[in-house]
Parts: structure tokens; sequence; C-alpha cells
């Protein structure tokens, strides 16, 4: 009596699935891996952007003070933000200040600028065009108002 034996294959597949599943669990986390990395620069560059911004909000506020006074401050407000100031140049009431944060091996720096708004540009828009009626449109309530009028928390009178 003879046993019955399958007939053998050309190639022997036993064990394959076993390196499928270890190539496929190395690329994906290669790629969660890059996907990390990723996120981490981003989120780097967002801290340095922020940092950078307030820093140069408290130069700008700081710049009547003296260019020196106005640094200083930049620089408080930026390692407040664990972040570095690393270019701080105020010239009138604007401020331009450089900022560097490190986040993990990523040490972006970014550039923000501030100051009042109408000495940053020339005079350009509806403010320097001769209005209709001879005097300047009235703003507008911050809180509630629209073009239609005051809003329930605007206490200003419509003009005449």
């Amino acid at each position: 009596m003879s046993r019955f034996r399958p007939p053998r294959r050309a190639g022997n597949d036993r064990g394959s699935a076993t390196v499928w599943v270890a190539l496929t669990m190395t690329s994906l986390c290669a790629v969660f891996a890059a996907v990390l990395a990723l996120g981490q620069a981003v989120a780097a560059k967002h801290r340095a952007g922020g940092a950078a911004d307030l820093a140069a909000l408290a130069a700008a506020d700081s710049a009547l003070r003296g260019s020196e006074a106005a640094c200083e401050a930049a620089a408080r407000v930026a390692s407040a933000q664990r972040a570095e100031v690393v270019r701080c140049a105020v010239d009138g009431e604007i401020a331009e200040v450089t900022a560097r944060a490190r986040f993990g091996p990523y040490a972006p720096e970014v550039r923000a600028r501030a100051g009042p708004p109408d000495a940053a540009t020339p005079q350009t828009g509806p403010a320097a065009v001769p209005h209709a009626h001879g005097r300047p449109p009235q703003p507008l309530a911050i809180s509630g108002g629209s073009a239609d009028g005051p809003g329930p928390c605007d206490r200003r009178q419509k003009p005449p």
C-alpha cells in the first residue's frame, strides 16, 4: 500500500507571506517616519512664525523708546515663545524681526514686520480718492455693526 502524496510544485512558496508582510511593514514604517518628520518641520515653521510675529509687534510697540529697547523687547517675547531673535531692525515706527525656533532637528527662520498700518504702505485706496460729498465715509462698527446701521454694541450716533 502506498500513501497518497500531493504532487510537488515547481517552486516552494512556503513562508512567502511572511516575507511580504515584513516588506509591507517596513514600507509603512518608512512612510510613517517621513510623515512625522514633515509634521515636525511644519510645526517648527509655525512656531518660528508665531514667535517672529509677536516679537515684531513687541518691537514696534517699543520703537519710540529707541532701537535698542525695541530689540530687547523683541528678544524677551521671542524667548518666552522658545525662540531666538536672529535679526532685529527698527526704522522709525516699523520693526522687522527674524526669529529662529528650534524644534527637533529643524531650526527654521521666519521674518516678520510690524508697525502702524499707514507707515508701511503709501496712501492708496479709498482714503486717497476724493469723496463725492466732501467728507470721508464713516467707519463701520467693529462689533455687531453693518452697512445698514449700528449694531447692538455700537454706541455711536449716525452722522446727519
